[in-house]
């Protein structure tokens, strides 16, 4: 008996000693956390960054944080002259005053006309003009009703009272469509407040309604007060880019001529497979269909950016296809829709177009995957002919770009920088020469109390097929002798990623805060996710079950085998949109290796989310899916009952993107099952939490540190920022 206990005993202060209980956490530990997320970090990186603001075609002027406070730098690009002062008054002289006092006139294309002159604007579902200089105003449209009106913002999980229209280079002309809308389903939030409650309710599509949301497009003649509808039936609110017609902040998808009398523009189908370029006539409205892109996943014109353009002095189209599994550019005879060269190729991924100088017959672009000794995230400069002969590279320099263009493209800013590398800034020529070094980012302050970079790791994915990246967070006072456990930090994608950009950040949300609670965070791309080639990014396409919880297990094993402080008997997970529904599904899925999970503002059912973004990487789900659909086997709930580790469901009252009841589905099923769980509803927040967010993520510490490392965190502990 006395042996029985003996190994009982040891038995226990194993297990003790395992999950940390030896150790503390103290308040300074969370206040040292506090110190590392971005508003108390990034005014420790000097000279960071340079955001041209171009005054005329040759001059730009900056402004940057140095070791003595803010400085105004004026760089003349041509002569490659640099002046610097306290403030921008001191540089100016006064026609380069008028310059910029011009250059703050310029109109907001979406909403004002070319010329400065008319402002375009909705009142009660129709289209109104102002003349700004006189005030008058005209009603444009008349038959706009109640959810069928001109030029409404309204994606479902996105809206506003901003019109969505392209104006004429004339001025005398809009391109835009009357939204209906009448046909969808409805949401409804109940606000939270003494006495009556509010009701929120706003069309909301849904994958079961019978249509999308419709757009019947129209041209609108601002002179003669005219509506011109063009002769096609409605399309789905659709875009090439993402899941809404205005990605870009305007009425994406469609180009006028130079001289106004044609409308260039993409009608794209439902589940995006199809992408028919089209051309109106301004004046009859008669549209001629130029070609069309069939894809049997879905289509996309590129990465943040639209890259179709019309080129009008030769009438032809570039246009953007992942027709060879890497993204690349083409050139089309606009007259007969026939193919005439590829313009781009090879083994690299084209993402945005930068520039075409069409006088030259020249095409500059970004890229990532091009140099093979390098992270394929990053982006990098080149320029082509529209042959498709001539490639150049224009930024060399190893990490991830980013470039701003003169006005008359002559000259370009490049500022550069990996996860671990700080920023450079460059002025060079438009044939890549380099003028001068405009800055470099100095990180001695923020060495100084004790920040380090994040290790920039790759490992292969479940399936051996891709190379994958991530960055790890340690501790900045690590003991490699001790076990730590893991946190990994998800966002499954398909449209984005858990990374997303590949730039020099002192803060990457709070992975290094957590990091220093005592904990291994990592980030994963996996695959799935946009950036790669279509293959890869197609790799989930049908059912997002998966939500890269494969990879992310499987790198997490790799790391362990390389690095013996890894502990992988711990491992928590979290994420926050689709990063909630993937923790959701880690959790069920996989109780054997994931231990804690929190899941923020999670779309757990995709029956229940807005209809344009499952229909892009699921496909259609149709009035009434039978057991095979992915809508049913994909949602969390029906899994609820394999839950053995902690979970935090945490979700706002007023999320009008993921609306609560998503978390609440899992919540029913949870009880149902009898499991037990932690909810945190947030009466006021809509999706990313605003008040809240601090308070969650607090609350998101001590969760792991209790739960995870085994450990009480301090009570009532508040994150309270650096105030400038």
């Amino acid at each position: 008996m006395k042996t029985t206990l003996q190994i009982l005993f040891v038995s226990c202060l194993f297990t003790f000693n395992l999950f940390g209980q030896n150790e503390e956490v103290s308040t300074q530990d969370y206040e040292r956390a506090v110190s590392f997320l971005a508003p108390n970090t990034d005014s420790l990186v000097i000279r960071k960054q340079v955001n041209p603001e171009w005054i005329n075609k040759q001059s730009f002027w900056y402004n940057i944080d140095t070791e003595s406070g803010e400085e105004y730098a004026l760089i003349d690009a041509k002569s490659g002259k640099k002046r610097a002062a306290s403030n921008l008054e001191k540089l100016l002289n006064d026609s380069l005053k008028k310059d910029i006092s011009e250059d703050i006139k310029t109109s907001n294309p979406e909403i004002i006309s070319p010329d400065g002159t008319k402002l375009v604007f909705i009142k009660k579902w129709n289209l109104w003009i102002r003349d700004l200089k006189t005030g008058k105003e005209i009603q444009l449209t008349q038959d706009g009703i109640e959810n069928y009106g001109y030029a409404t913002d309204n994606a479902g999980w996105k809206k506003s009272d901003q019109p969505i229209l392209l104006w004429s280079p004339d001025s005398k002309k809009i391109a835009t469509y009357r939204q209906d809308q009448r046909h969808v389903s409805d949401m409804y939030l109940v606000t939270t407040n003494v006495g009556a409650p509010k009701l929120q309710q706003w069309k909301y599509p849904l994958p079961e309604d019978e249509k999308a949301i419709q757009i019947e497009r129209v041209i609108i003649d601002t002179e003669k007060q005219e509506v011109i509808p063009l002769k096609i039936d409605p399309d789905p609110r659709r875009g090439t880019l993402c899941d809404n017609i205005n990605c870009s902040g305007t009425f994406d998808d469609n180009e006028w001529s130079e001289d106004s009398s044609r409308l260039y523009f993409v009608s794209t189908s439902r589940d995006h497979r199809s992408a028919k370029l089209r051309m109106a006539d301004a004046r009859t409205g008669e549209v001629r269909e130029i070609f069309e892109e069939k894809v049997e996943t879905q289509y996309e014109s590129g990465r943040g950016q639209i890259n179709w353009s019309y080129l009008d002095d030769t009438n032809e189209i570039i246009w953007y296809s992942e027709r060879d599994d890497y993204g690349h550019l083409y050139l089309y005879d606009a007259a007969t829709g026939e193919l005439k060269n590829q313009i781009t190729q090879g083994e690299y991924v084209v993402t945005r177009v930068s520039y075409v100088d069409e006088k030259n017959r020249s095409i500059y672009f970004l890229a990532n995957g091009k140099n093979k000794d390098e992270n394929p995230y990053f982006s990098h400069l080149y320029k082509i002919g529209l042959n498709g002969k001539n490639l150049q590279e224009l930024s060399p320099e190893k990490g991830n770009h980013s470039i701003s263009w003169s006005p008359d493209h002559q000259y370009f800013v490049d500022n550069y920088s990996t996860p671990s590398r700080p920023n450079i800034a460059l002025l060079k020529k438009a044939d890549g020469k380099v003028i001068m070094k405009l800055e470099e980012a100095n990180i001695e302050k923020l060495k100084e109390t004790g920040w380090k970079a994040p290790e920039e790791f790759s490992v292969r994915s479940a399936n051996k097929e891709w190379d994958l990246y991530g960055l790890m967070f340690t501790p900045t006072k690590m003991d490699p002798n001790k076990k730590y456990p893991m946190v990994n930090y998800i966002y499954p994608g398909p449209q984005g990623g858990s990374i997303r950009d590949w730039s020099f950040k002192a803060s990457r949300r709070d992975h290094q805060s957590l990091a220093e609670l005592g904990f291994v965070v990592i980030v994963l791309e996996g695959t799935c996710n946009p950036g790669r080639t279509k293959s890869f990014h197609d790799a989930c396409y049908g059912s997002l079950a998966e939500n890269t919880l494969p990879d992310q297990m499987s790198a997490i094993e790799q790391l362990a085998d390389k690095y013996s402080y890894i502990d992988t008997t711990r491992v928590g997970v979290w994420g926050h949109s689709g990063g909630g529904s993937a923790t959701v599904a880690a959790m069920f899925k996989y109780p054997d290796f994931y231990k804690v999970g929190i899941a923020e503002s999670g779309n757990h059912d995709n029956r229940n989310y807005e209809d344009d973004w499952g229909e892009r990487y699921i496909g259609l789900m149709g009035k009434n899916p039978d057991s095979s659909s992915a809508y049913i086997t994909d949602a969390n709930a029906q899994y609820a009952e394999n839950l053995e580790g902690k979970l935090l469901l945490a979700h706002g009252a007023l999320d009008d993107n993921v609306p609560p009841y998503h978390t609440l589905l899992v919540v029913d099923a949870l009880i149902e099952a009898n499991k037990d769980f932690d909810l945190l509803i947030f009466p006021q927040a809509r999706h990313s939490f605003g008040d809240y967010f601090y308070y969650m993520m607090r609350k998101r510490w001590d969760y792991f540190v209790k739960h995870l490392k085994g450990v009480e965190p301090p009570e009532n502990f508040e994150i309270e920022l650096t105030k400038e």
